[in-house]
């Protein structure tokens, strides 16, 4: 069985917005500067799920991204557990190679 599979509109090129979700993580976490990740846990590294929509928001996102922000369950959440998060919601829609995973 051998079938055409034209790949041309799909999600193989970069956005403009690619590592825009980084810059967002990273922004939300400069308080805490480039503490262990233990040791930021320890000291209360952790964001709320409003400051991370509300950064999304302020960034002007496209909607794609906005809608994986929106995914976010509600909580607090320490730098790997956001990032977690995040890059699971982008693999599920695979829009890593279109927007980036984060760390």
């Amino acid at each position: 069985m051998n079938r055409n599979r034209d790949h041309s509109g799909t999600n193989r090129e970069k956005s403009a917005y690619y590592g825009a979700l980084q810059d967002i993580v990273d922004a939300l976490y400069a308080p805490f500067g480039d503490l262990d990740p233990t040791i930021a846990e320890a000291v209360g590294a952790k964001v709320r799920r409003l400051d991370v929509v509300l950064a999304a928001e302020a960034a002007d996102l496209p909607e794609e991204l906005l809608g994986i922000v929106n995914l976010l369950p509600p909580g607090d959440y320490t730098r790997a557990r956001l990032c977690a998060q995040l890059n699971s919601a982008i693999s599920g829609h695979a829009w890593g190679q279109v927007y980036g995973t984060v760390e």
